[in-house]
């Protein structure tokens, strides 16, 4: 039952422009691991990455621990990582909204819609 769907991702350059607030997006994040840690012989040890994560975008986020983090990327371990050129030891250098849902215009659907898509989508 596998069906051929195919989609165009366009990378958005973080520093340029930002995504709507509430939307899952998937997030390309660069850093060091493990980094700053205090049982690296030095400093700058530690390897390179730079990869894709599904995050979501807020406008305003407040932490568990109460602090307030305004245009903001956070992963599903809740780290909040901002975009690229804000300081950040993980920052996040592109963006992409998330393919739409098969045979949709929509990234996602809730209740009666998403029963109704759900089923059109596996008949």
């Amino acid at each position: 039952m596998g069906a051929d769907i195919r989609a165009t991702v366009e990378w958005v350059d973080a520093r340029e422009r930002l995504p709507e607030d509430g939307m899952p997006v998937a997030a390309a994040t660069s850093g060091r691991y493990p980094s700053g840690s205090a049982d690296a012989p030095h400093p700058e040890a530690g390897v390179e990455f730079w990869l894709v994560m599904p995050m979501v975008f807020s406008h305003l986020h407040f932490a568990e621990d109460g602090s307030e983090h305004h245009d903001c990327f956070i992963d599903s371990d809740r780290l909040i990582r901002l975009p690229c050129g804000r300081g950040d030891a993980y920052p996040v250098t592109h963006w992409a909204y998330l393919p739409t849902l098969p045979g949709t215009d929509e990234h996602y659907l809730r209740g009666g819609e998403a029963r109704a898509a759900l089923g059109d989508a596996q008949s």
